[in-house]
Protein backbone atom coordinates (compact mmCIF):
# COMPACT_ATOMS: atom_id res chain seq x y z
CA UNK A 1 0.00 0.00 0.00
CA UNK A 2 1.39 3.23 -0.89
CA UNK A 3 1.39 6.25 2.04
CA UNK A 4 0.76 9.80 1.32
CA UNK A 5 4.79 10.60 0.85
CA UNK A 6 4.84 7.18 -1.65
CA UNK A 7 5.08 3.44 -2.05
CA UNK A 8 5.28 1.65 1.09
CA UNK A 9 8.74 0.94 2.21
CA UNK A 10 8.80 -3.08 1.08
CA UNK A 11 7.56 -2.34 -2.44
CA UNK A 12 10.13 -1.30 -4.83
CA UNK A 13 10.83 1.79 -5.64
CA UNK A 14 11.20 2.99 -9.50
CA UNK A 15 14.39 4.93 -9.71
CA UNK A 16 15.24 7.88 -12.11
CA UNK A 17 17.84 6.65 -14.90
CA UNK A 18 21.28 8.58 -15.30
CA UNK A 19 21.47 10.89 -17.36
CA UNK A 20 23.05 10.48 -20.77
CA UNK A 21 26.32 12.59 -21.67
CA UNK A 22 27.66 13.11 -25.08
CA UNK A 23 26.33 12.83 -28.65
CA UNK A 24 24.38 9.28 -27.16
CA UNK A 25 22.27 11.73 -24.97
CA UNK A 26 18.43 11.00 -25.34
CA UNK A 27 17.06 14.26 -26.03
CA UNK A 28 14.85 15.94 -24.25
CA UNK A 29 11.04 15.16 -24.83
CA UNK A 30 9.11 18.27 -25.66
CA UNK A 31 7.14 19.70 -23.66
CA UNK A 32 3.78 21.82 -24.09
CA UNK A 33 4.63 25.77 -24.39
CA UNK A 34 3.13 28.14 -21.67
CA UNK A 35 -0.30 29.14 -22.67
CA UNK A 36 -0.56 27.12 -25.94
CA UNK A 37 -4.42 26.25 -27.06
CA UNK A 38 -5.96 23.22 -25.41
CA UNK A 39 -6.24 20.02 -27.56
CA UNK A 40 -10.07 19.38 -27.45
CA UNK A 41 -11.04 16.02 -28.12
CA UNK A 42 -14.20 16.09 -30.29
CA UNK A 43 -15.89 12.46 -29.67
CA UNK A 44 -18.78 11.24 -31.88
CA UNK A 45 -21.63 8.90 -31.61
CA UNK A 46 -23.96 8.30 -28.21
CA UNK A 47 -21.99 8.93 -24.60
CA UNK A 48 -21.50 5.92 -22.88
CA UNK A 49 -19.70 4.54 -19.96
CA UNK A 50 -17.32 2.53 -22.18
CA UNK A 51 -17.13 5.89 -24.94
CA UNK A 52 -15.53 8.06 -22.25
CA UNK A 53 -12.96 5.01 -20.99
CA UNK A 54 -11.82 5.12 -24.88
CA UNK A 55 -11.62 9.03 -24.82
CA UNK A 56 -10.16 8.93 -21.64
CA UNK A 57 -7.38 6.51 -22.64
CA UNK A 58 -6.50 8.60 -26.18
CA UNK A 59 -6.14 11.95 -24.34
CA UNK A 60 -3.79 10.32 -21.55
CA UNK A 61 -1.70 8.92 -24.26
CA UNK A 62 -1.91 12.48 -25.56
CA UNK A 63 -0.64 13.50 -22.68
CA UNK A 64 1.70 11.35 -21.62
CA UNK A 65 3.79 12.24 -25.29
CA UNK A 66 3.62 15.86 -24.43
CA UNK A 67 3.89 17.01 -20.83
CA UNK A 68 2.04 20.15 -19.98
CA UNK A 69 -0.58 19.29 -22.61
CA UNK A 70 -4.36 20.77 -21.35
CA UNK A 71 -6.38 17.82 -23.06
CA UNK A 72 -10.26 17.80 -22.22
CA UNK A 73 -13.21 16.30 -24.17
CA UNK A 74 -16.18 17.13 -25.87
CA UNK A 75 -19.10 15.18 -26.88
CA UNK A 76 -21.17 16.11 -30.05
CA UNK A 77 -24.34 14.19 -28.92
CA UNK A 78 -23.26 15.06 -24.85
CA UNK A 79 -25.34 17.66 -22.78
CA UNK A 80 -24.72 17.01 -19.01
CA UNK A 81 -21.41 17.06 -16.82
CA UNK A 82 -21.05 13.44 -17.46
CA UNK A 83 -20.89 13.96 -20.54
CA UNK A 84 -20.54 17.80 -21.43
CA UNK A 85 -21.27 19.19 -25.39
CA UNK A 86 -18.07 20.16 -27.11
CA UNK A 87 -19.47 23.61 -27.63
CA UNK A 88 -20.06 23.48 -23.81
CA UNK A 89 -16.09 22.79 -23.29
CA UNK A 90 -15.01 25.04 -25.48
CA UNK A 91 -16.65 27.65 -23.87
CA UNK A 92 -15.56 26.64 -20.47
CA UNK A 93 -11.63 26.43 -21.73
CA UNK A 94 -12.33 30.45 -22.66
CA UNK A 95 -13.12 30.90 -19.90
CA UNK A 96 -10.32 29.54 -17.96
CA UNK A 97 -7.71 30.93 -19.96
CA UNK A 98 -9.91 34.69 -19.17
CA UNK A 99 -9.28 33.62 -15.98
CA UNK A 100 -5.94 32.72 -15.76
CA UNK A 101 -5.00 35.75 -17.38
CA UNK A 102 -7.04 38.10 -15.00
CA UNK A 103 -5.70 35.83 -12.03
CA UNK A 104 -1.77 36.51 -13.58
CA UNK A 105 -2.45 40.45 -14.23
CA UNK A 106 -4.02 40.84 -10.54
CA UNK A 107 -1.02 39.20 -9.07
CA UNK A 108 1.33 41.61 -10.66
CA UNK A 109 2.70 39.71 -14.04
CA UNK A 110 3.10 41.72 -16.73
CA UNK A 111 1.63 38.64 -19.00
CA UNK A 112 0.24 39.55 -21.91
CA UNK A 113 -2.97 38.95 -23.13
CA UNK A 114 -3.76 35.51 -24.93
CA UNK A 115 -3.95 35.42 -28.70
CA UNK A 116 -4.54 32.91 -31.15
CA UNK A 117 -6.96 30.35 -30.91
CA UNK A 118 -8.38 29.23 -27.44
CA UNK A 119 -8.17 25.58 -28.56
CA UNK A 120 -7.48 22.70 -31.51
CA UNK A 121 -10.26 20.91 -31.78
CA UNK A 122 -9.17 16.74 -32.96
CA UNK A 123 -11.74 14.94 -34.41
CA UNK A 124 -12.14 11.20 -33.06
CA UNK A 125 -11.91 10.01 -36.72
CA UNK A 126 -9.67 7.87 -38.84
CA UNK A 127 -11.57 8.98 -41.74
CA UNK A 128 -13.10 11.85 -43.18
CA UNK A 129 -17.14 11.32 -42.46
CA UNK A 130 -18.41 14.77 -43.98
CA UNK A 131 -22.02 14.88 -41.91
CA UNK A 132 -20.15 14.13 -38.45
CA UNK A 133 -17.54 16.85 -39.28
CA UNK A 134 -20.10 19.12 -40.28
CA UNK A 135 -21.69 18.88 -36.97
CA UNK A 136 -18.46 19.70 -35.41
CA UNK A 137 -17.91 22.60 -37.28
CA UNK A 138 -21.74 23.33 -36.31
CA UNK A 139 -20.22 23.07 -32.47
CA UNK A 140 -17.46 25.18 -32.37
CA UNK A 141 -19.49 28.03 -34.39
CA UNK A 142 -22.06 27.44 -31.62
CA UNK A 143 -19.55 28.32 -28.77
CA UNK A 144 -18.60 31.46 -29.87
CA UNK A 145 -15.12 30.61 -29.03
CA UNK A 146 -11.99 31.02 -31.73
CA UNK A 147 -10.93 27.38 -32.30
CA UNK A 148 -9.23 25.61 -34.88
CA UNK A 149 -10.67 22.68 -36.45
CA UNK A 150 -7.89 19.68 -37.25
CA UNK A 151 -8.13 17.05 -40.19
CA UNK A 152 -9.24 13.73 -39.13
CA UNK A 153 -6.50 11.12 -38.19
CA UNK A 154 -6.31 9.20 -41.37
CA UNK A 155 -4.77 8.27 -43.66
CA UNK A 156 -1.56 6.87 -41.71
CA UNK A 157 1.02 4.09 -41.53
CA UNK A 158 -0.04 4.09 -37.87
CA UNK A 159 -3.34 2.97 -38.41
CA UNK A 160 -2.40 0.51 -41.06
CA UNK A 161 -0.61 -1.22 -38.23
CA UNK A 162 -3.16 -0.68 -35.85
CA UNK A 163 -5.68 -2.56 -38.12
CA UNK A 164 -3.22 -5.39 -38.42
CA UNK A 165 -2.92 -5.95 -34.99
CA UNK A 166 -6.84 -5.77 -34.61
CA UNK A 167 -6.88 -8.37 -36.94
CA UNK A 168 -4.16 -10.88 -35.23
CA UNK A 169 -5.73 -10.11 -32.08
CA UNK A 170 -9.55 -11.93 -33.77
CA UNK A 171 -6.72 -14.51 -35.14
CA UNK A 172 -7.26 -13.39 -38.75
CA UNK A 173 -3.98 -12.29 -39.40
CA UNK A 174 -0.46 -13.54 -38.72
CA UNK A 175 0.79 -10.70 -35.70
CA UNK A 176 4.09 -10.86 -37.43
CA UNK A 177 5.00 -11.05 -40.98
CA UNK A 178 8.81 -11.97 -39.63
CA UNK A 179 7.62 -15.02 -37.80
CA UNK A 180 6.87 -17.62 -40.95
CA UNK A 181 4.26 -19.46 -38.44
CA UNK A 182 0.57 -19.81 -39.54
CA UNK A 183 -3.08 -19.04 -38.48
CA UNK A 184 -5.12 -21.62 -39.40
CA UNK A 185 -7.84 -18.41 -39.38
CA UNK A 186 -5.93 -15.99 -40.91
CA UNK A 187 -8.23 -14.59 -43.97
CA UNK A 188 -6.96 -14.11 -47.67
CA UNK A 189 -8.66 -10.98 -48.59
CA UNK A 190 -9.71 -7.84 -46.39
CA UNK A 191 -12.60 -5.77 -46.46
CA UNK A 192 -11.73 -2.58 -44.83
CA UNK A 193 -14.98 -0.82 -43.45
CA UNK A 194 -15.21 2.56 -43.63
CA UNK A 195 -17.83 5.31 -42.70
CA UNK A 196 -18.72 8.74 -44.39
CA UNK A 197 -19.50 7.32 -48.03
CA UNK A 198 -17.60 6.26 -51.03
CA UNK A 199 -15.15 9.50 -50.62
CA UNK A 200 -14.44 8.61 -47.37
CA UNK A 201 -13.91 4.36 -48.87
CA UNK A 202 -11.57 6.20 -50.95
CA UNK A 203 -9.31 7.77 -48.81
CA UNK A 204 -9.58 4.68 -46.39
CA UNK A 205 -8.05 2.86 -49.36
CA UNK A 206 -4.98 4.70 -48.90
CA UNK A 207 -4.36 2.88 -46.16
CA UNK A 208 -5.64 -0.58 -47.04
CA UNK A 209 -2.55 -0.07 -49.55
CA UNK A 210 -0.20 0.10 -46.82
CA UNK A 211 -2.12 -3.00 -44.70
CA UNK A 212 -1.81 -5.08 -47.77
CA UNK A 213 1.84 -4.54 -47.78
CA UNK A 214 2.12 -5.66 -44.52
CA UNK A 215 -0.10 -8.64 -45.01
CA UNK A 216 0.32 -10.00 -48.50
CA UNK A 217 -2.95 -10.76 -49.44
CA UNK A 218 -5.98 -8.13 -51.39
CA UNK A 219 -7.35 -5.58 -49.08
CA UNK A 220 -9.85 -3.64 -50.61
CA UNK A 221 -12.05 -0.53 -48.85
CA UNK A 222 -16.18 -0.27 -48.68
CA UNK A 223 -18.34 2.25 -46.94
CA UNK A 224 -20.24 1.16 -44.15
CA UNK A 225 -22.84 3.57 -44.36
CA UNK A 226 -24.07 2.57 -48.26
CA UNK A 227 -26.14 -0.45 -48.67
CA UNK A 228 -24.74 -3.19 -50.13
CA UNK A 229 -21.08 -1.45 -50.04
CA UNK A 230 -19.41 -3.78 -48.03
CA UNK A 231 -21.23 -6.98 -49.82
CA UNK A 232 -19.96 -5.63 -53.11
CA UNK A 233 -16.27 -5.29 -52.27
CA UNK A 234 -16.81 -8.85 -50.38
CA UNK A 235 -17.74 -10.50 -53.88
CA UNK A 236 -14.93 -8.81 -55.99
CA UNK A 237 -12.83 -10.32 -53.63
CA UNK A 238 -13.94 -13.66 -54.14
CA UNK A 239 -14.18 -13.27 -57.64
CA UNK A 240 -10.29 -12.51 -57.67
CA UNK A 241 -9.80 -16.08 -55.53
CA UNK A 242 -9.85 -14.75 -51.83
CA UNK A 243 -11.21 -17.71 -50.17
CA UNK A 244 -11.41 -16.42 -46.33
CA UNK A 245 -12.33 -12.84 -45.99
CA UNK A 246 -12.16 -10.54 -42.55
CA UNK A 247 -13.58 -7.24 -41.69
CA UNK A 248 -11.33 -4.58 -40.61
CA UNK A 249 -13.35 -1.46 -39.48
CA UNK A 250 -11.73 1.38 -40.15
CA UNK A 251 -13.12 3.32 -37.34
CA UNK A 252 -12.10 4.20 -33.70
CA UNK A 253 -15.34 2.94 -32.11
CA UNK A 254 -18.19 5.36 -30.91
CA UNK A 255 -19.08 6.39 -34.10
CA UNK A 256 -21.09 4.16 -35.45
CA UNK A 257 -23.58 1.24 -33.31
CA UNK A 258 -21.89 -1.87 -33.29
CA UNK A 259 -24.17 -3.83 -34.14
CA UNK A 260 -23.88 -2.43 -37.82
CA UNK A 261 -20.43 -4.03 -38.10
CA UNK A 262 -21.95 -7.18 -36.97
CA UNK A 263 -24.81 -7.43 -39.47
CA UNK A 264 -22.46 -6.00 -42.22
CA UNK A 265 -20.32 -8.96 -41.56
CA UNK A 266 -22.99 -11.68 -41.47
CA UNK A 267 -24.18 -9.84 -45.09
CA UNK A 268 -21.18 -10.40 -46.13
CA UNK A 269 -20.15 -13.48 -44.86
CA UNK A 270 -16.99 -11.89 -43.10
CA UNK A 271 -15.65 -12.35 -39.82
CA UNK A 272 -15.24 -9.41 -38.01
CA UNK A 273 -12.51 -7.47 -36.15
CA UNK A 274 -12.50 -5.20 -33.61
CA UNK A 275 -12.66 -1.06 -33.89
CA UNK A 276 -9.04 0.86 -34.12
CA UNK A 277 -10.57 1.68 -30.29
CA UNK A 278 -7.98 3.46 -27.51
CA UNK A 279 -4.67 1.80 -29.60
CA UNK A 280 -1.75 3.80 -28.86
CA UNK A 281 -1.23 5.10 -32.19
CA UNK A 282 -4.43 6.86 -32.09
CA UNK A 283 -3.56 9.26 -28.93
CA UNK A 284 -0.32 9.77 -31.15
CA UNK A 285 -2.00 10.89 -33.99
CA UNK A 286 -4.28 13.35 -32.10
CA UNK A 287 -1.14 14.99 -30.41
CA UNK A 288 0.33 15.03 -34.00
CA UNK A 289 -3.06 16.59 -35.80
CA UNK A 290 -2.71 19.53 -32.58
CA UNK A 291 0.94 19.94 -33.14
CA UNK A 292 1.19 19.98 -36.30
CA UNK A 293 -1.62 22.85 -36.20
CA UNK A 294 0.13 24.76 -33.74
CA UNK A 295 4.17 24.54 -35.47
CA UNK A 296 5.10 22.43 -32.78
CA UNK A 297 8.07 20.43 -34.14
CA UNK A 298 7.51 16.67 -33.15
CA UNK A 299 9.82 13.26 -33.63
CA UNK A 300 8.87 9.80 -33.42
CA UNK A 301 6.25 7.55 -35.08
CA UNK A 302 3.36 10.86 -34.38
CA UNK A 303 5.00 12.93 -36.90
CA UNK A 304 2.90 13.77 -40.40
CA UNK A 305 3.79 11.74 -43.30
CA UNK A 306 5.75 14.15 -45.31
Amino acid sequence: MSTPTGPANDLPVRMPRPRQSGRHRRPEPAVAPDGAPALVLAVPGTPSGSVRLLADEVVSIARSELPGLNARIGYLDGDDDEFPALSTVLAHTAQDRTARYELARAAGSDMAEPEGPVAVVVPLLAGADGALLREIRRAIAQSKVAAELTDVLGPHPLLAEALHVRLSEAGLARADRARLFTVATAADGIVIASVGGEEAAQAAGITGMLLAARLAVPVMAAALDKEGSIADIAEQLRSSGSGQLALAPYLIGPEIDPSLLEAAGKEAGCAVAEPLGSYPAIGKLALSKYATALGIPQTGAGAPVR
